[in-house]
């Protein structure tokens, strides 16, 4: 079974992947947060950025797209595939309101009539890229997961990922397994879950209850705990080593990549906000590495935690409930 790497804005950008890479490993294919193609048909230097084969060196990558405008996809996916991508994906899963009130990512999936119109347009005038989706069950009931499925299955998606909760649910609750267990079989391709991952157990179970599942993609449970694929498969927890090498490597490409140190603070903030689970608790120190306003008094802060602050057995990610 495979073991993608979801993404995560603001997280899992190139320097995250590269160390996640170099350190744990484990992943087979690691997407990157969506990019959103506009009517001027321009990629902001940015985006292109992340995406050079360079930035993510022997890393296999798939870009994701997040729009609603069939023609913007089409130009976008031969814009990508000019940078030498052979499949882009489809956000279907976003559930943030600015998105959604545009009718992209999840909202679309309160259109189905228009997302088949839109996968009509696209799979007719694409050759040559695969396709595949990143959904959600629906919008506001679990019932609309049948008709969603049903075009799905009617054209040649090459993977689809199914983040087994609707979009009023955002990352509340528990994931609806029963729902995502509808699919088996009614899909004709490679079918991946996604859904609270956030320990071995979880994939075990993920594994044991949907035969012939063809992947994992894990989201939140691998920012928290980047060995987690390792894991999975059978390997290592992380090591105080180990996060302190993980964590040098991301705050020096960030530094690289956005061009200076401070411009890297925010960004290891909000990887911390997952990171932190790892710990025994350390409330004071985590509250100083989220007040530094500096780079000097954040590695000050984080380098308390990595080589102060015992890692806390078993420990995983647990969720909003």
């Amino acid at each position: 079974m495979y073991i993608y790497s979801a993404p995560l804005e603001g997280v899992t950008a190139a320097p995250w992947r590269r160390a996640h890479a170099a350190v744990f490993g484990g992943v087979d294919k690691y997407f990157a947060p969506f990019f959103s193609p506009t009517r001027e048909h321009v990629i902001p230097p940015r985006v292109r950025r992340e995406l050079l084969s360079a930035n993510n060196p022997g890393l296999r990558l798939v870009p994701q797209l997040l729009c609603r405008d069939a023609d913007d996809f089409i130009w976008a996916a031969r814009e990508l595939a000019g940078m030498g991508y052979s499949e882009v994906n489809f956000n279907l899963g976003c559930p943030s309101g600015t998105v959604t009130a545009k009718g992209k990512g999840s909202g679309l999936l309160s259109r189905p009539d228009e997302l088949d119109a839109f996968f009509e347009r696209v799979f007719s005038a694409l050759d040559g890229v695969k396709i595949s989706v990143k959904t959600r069950l629906g919008v506001e009931e679990p019932e609309e997961f049948g008709r969603l499925l049903e075009i799905f299955a009617r054209y040649p998606i090459c993977e689809l990922s199914v983040h087994a909760r609707l979009r009023r649910d955002m990352y509340r609750g528990l994931p609806r397994a029963e729902c995502f267990a509808g699919a088996l079989g009614r899909f004709p391709g490679p079918l991946c879950y996604n859904g609270d991952i956030f320990s071995p157990a979880a994939a075990e179970r993920a594994a044991g209850r949907f035969p012939g599942l063809h992947g994992l993609m894990l989201g939140r449970g691998l920012a928290a705990d980047p060995a987690l694929a390792r894991e999975i498969r059978g390997g290592a927890r992380p090591s105080g080593a180990e996060l302190e090498r993980f964590h040098a490597l991301v705050f020096e490409g960030c530094a690289r990549d956005f061009g200076a140190t401070g411009a890297a603070v925010p960004r290891m903030k909000e990887l911390w906000s997952y990171l932190i689970c790892l710990f025994e608790p350390c409330k004071q120190l985590y509250k100083q590495l989220a007040k530094s306003k500096s780079a000097g008094d954040y590695l000050a802060a984080a380098q308390a935690i990595l080589s102060g602050v015992p890692l806390a057995p078993g420990a995983y990610f647990e969720g909003v409930r």
